[in-house]
């Protein structure tokens, strides 16, 4: 069990920081699968209403890489431009690098 009572940002402290994490990623994890299938409709049915490209790896670089990266692979959308079957992942990569770097060498402590 991780002690996170000690963490503190701003007035949220201990678990109902954890719990605020959890909803933003949450939150914007459905907004990243939204705008992906959206996108994936748009593209065959409204072609003046689609997402823009920065739109979607916005969303990725704010936390919503991973489900940006699944959903992409599960419509199958995107998956054939570089910028983003090389581009998500990376980002994605580079979320979980600082966050290991944040926990490891004890910027953030629990």
């Amino acid at each position: 069990m991780i002690d996170i009572s000690n963490f503190r940002i701003g007035s949220l402290s201990g678990e109902k920081l954890l719990k605020a994490v959890c909803i933003y990623f949450a939150a914007v994890s459905l907004w990243a699968i939204f705008l992906a299938v959206y996108d994936k409709i748009a593209s065959k049915k409204l072609p003046n209403y689609r997402i823009r490209e920065s739109t979607l790896i916005f969303v990725s670089v704010i936390g919503g890489a991973a489900a940006m990266l699944v959903a992409m692979l599960t419509v199958r959308h995107k998956t054939s431009h570089v910028k983003f079957m090389v581009g998500v992942p990376l980002i994605l990569l580079a979320q979980v690098v600082l966050i290991w770097a944040l926990l490891h060498f004890g910027v953030i402590t629990f």
